[in-house]
């Protein structure tokens, strides 16, 4: 895959997920420049974040809904960091609500997976 059919890959994704009901932040540091883009998504019982600082480093989370702090929470559900294409697609892979908790970690990045 090239870099611009990856790079397409990661917007369709990202639009997957504005469909979803995500919504975006970009966090800019002192010279204005965007350090991440940031998306949430609450839904029942629990709230959905990704944080994407680039195609090699993408981190996604599902923390409870009422965590206190949901960008440190002091609870984690599910969390996936690895290339954006594969947070991506593990986070769209997730049920929409779902508080079971095991863990798998692969070569290309670590994941807590929720089951229904």
């Amino acid at each position: 895959m090239s870099a611009t059919e990856d790079t397409d890959s990661v917007e369709a994704r990202l639009t997957d997920l504005i469909d979803r009901g995500y919504r975006f932040i970009h966090p800019r540091d002192q010279d204005g420049t965007v350090v991440a883009v940031v998306g949430v998504r609450p839904h029942g019982t629990v709230v959905d974040i990704l944080r994407l600082e680039g195609e090699d480093e993408a981190t996604a989370l599902r923390v409870p809904a009422d965590e206190q702090d949901p960008l440190t929470p002091s609870q984690t559900l599910w969390r996936c960091h690895g290339a954006a294409g594969q947070v991506l697609d593990e986070l769209l892979a997730l049920p929409d609500d779902s508080r079971t908790i095991s863990t798998v970690t692969s070569g290309r990045g670590s994941t807590r997976r929720v089951h229904a």
